[in-house]
């Protein structure tokens, strides 16, 4: 307990605001809480410090490798694993604390990796970056439940991600199938996690950043379709963000989302180009290929959710990020019958957005989502800044009445915040 807050309640107790019974228990409150941080702390040290001996251990063994006979380099490449086994069992047989399990785990899985390179590089073994990863978060996944460990989780879904990166956009440009598979087995443990904890906050972030970074690798020869593919996946992320588990949460815990409506946003603005229109859709339409398969699948999932808040909620809570999806679908296939008029209505539907974040913002005093509804409205300006005639005297003006909105709106915000929080006599 701080010393600050010690001589407060010093100070209580001698002007009589609080008893001696209640300062001693506000110290035995503070107390019992000062080894719950600490721990924290601790297990986030030794995660920290089992993998950088591991690492360590690897590049001592790698600048003396060639030195060393084939029977050598065999025993120093299952050295590692043979020593993270021996202390994750030991942090299960002997029930150690969560520090104990959480070091050992990330030093074992670091230790399979190795193992597993440095076998394959003293046998000759043939293979590719993307298999060796798949392999390796494999061979590791069991670890996560055995342990409960929060680290290899986090580890499982980086390196999963690698592997779908690796195999979709570098290695061999094939669709990574098996990422859904890991991900489907790293999700019992996710979700078991609740909520309010600092490594769930984290986890909610990485989560969708993982399935937005590798769905471009399922996108094949139908780019068209791999954009709305995206836009229905940012809605998807939305509206799970929307659900009450994670919509209780702080706004900065919440990735789905700010996620899917950074998305959301984005891709809305990309379509609101006239050569957005006229360039993707000169070749015609498919209908039966695997992108059209993905997006009807996030349409159902994310309409799924949709409905269900509608039901619990009523439609007087549904706003429109929550239905940009069904929005900009209908869009999408009117523009493969008149482009024009999918971009005066993409528009339209942007601008909507802004003012209904704005809108938001205002009702909950909140200059965060105030400015970021300004930010959409003068994103969708400075666009139709590079593809409409007009003059630039106009078009300065433009921007000066944006700026001068941006002060008056957080001006006028920050005045009633004021006043709100101001007693009334």
């Amino acid at each position: 307990m701080s010393s600050k807050l010690q001589s407060d309640i010093k100070e209580l107790v001698k002007h009589k605001v609080i008893s001696q019974d209640v300062a001693f228990k506000i110290e035995n409150y503070y107390q019992s809480k000062e080894p719950q941080t600490s721990n924290r702390l601790f297990t986030v040290f030794a995660v920290l410090g089992s993998t950088l001996v591991g690492l360590g251990l690897i590049l001592i063994l790698a600048h003396n490798w060639d030195h060393f006979s084939r029977t050598i380099k065999t025993a120093f490449a299952f050295l590692p694993l043979v020593i993270g086994q021996f202390f994750v069992g030991y942090s299960i047989l002997r029930r150690k604390s969560e520090t104990w399990k959480e070091a050992s785990g990330a030093f074992l899985f670091f230790a399979v990796g190795a193992s597993m390179a440095l076998v394959s590089q003293i046998y000759n073994i043939p293979g590719d970056l993307s298999s060796y990863l798949l392999t390796w978060v494999l061979l590791c996944l069991p670890l996560i439940y055995l342990l409960k460990s929060n680290a290899l989780a986090l580890l499982h879904l980086i390196f999963i991600t690698c592997y779908a990166c690796s195999l979709g956009y570098f290695t061999s440009s094939k669709t990574p199938w098996l990422y859904l598979v890991g991900l489907g087995l790293y999700l019992p443990y996710y979700i078991k996690l609740g909520k309010g904890k600092n490594i769930s906050s984290v986890l909610n972030w990485l989560t969708p950043l993982s399935l937005v970074i590798v769905l471009g690798a399922f996108i094949d020869h139908d780019e068209q379709t791999g954009f709305l593919m995206y836009v229905v996946l940012f809605g998807l992320l939305y509206n799970i963000g929307r659900m009450p588990f994670y919509a209780n949460e702080k706004l900065r815990r919440n990735g789905y989302l700010i996620i899917g409506s950074l998305g959301t946003v984005c891709m809305l603005l990309t379509a609101s180009f006239k050569w957005f229109w006229e360039g993707f859709f000169s070749q015609g339409y498919n209908f039966e290929s695997q992108e059209f398969v993905i997006t009807l699948i996030f349409f159902i999932a994310a309409s799924g959710l949709l409905v269900n808040s509608i039901i619990k909620k009523g439609v007087s809570n549904v706003n429109l990020f929550q239905v940009s999806f069904i929005c900009f679908t209908i869009l999408f296939y009117l523009g493969l019958v008149d482009g024009s008029i999918a971009v005066i209505l993409d528009n339209l539907f942007v601008l909507a957005l802004g003012v209904m974040a704005v809108k938001i913002g205002a009702d909950r005093y909140h200059l965060g989502v105030l400015n970021y509804g300004l930010l959409i409205i003068t994103a969708l300006i400075t666009c139709r800044f590079f593809d409409t005639d007009i003059s630039f005297v106009f078009r300065g003006l433009l921007f000066v009445c944006v700026g001068v909105g941006f002060f008056l709106t957080n001006y006028i915000m920050l005045k009633k915040r004021k006043n709100n929080e101001t007693p009334k006599i």
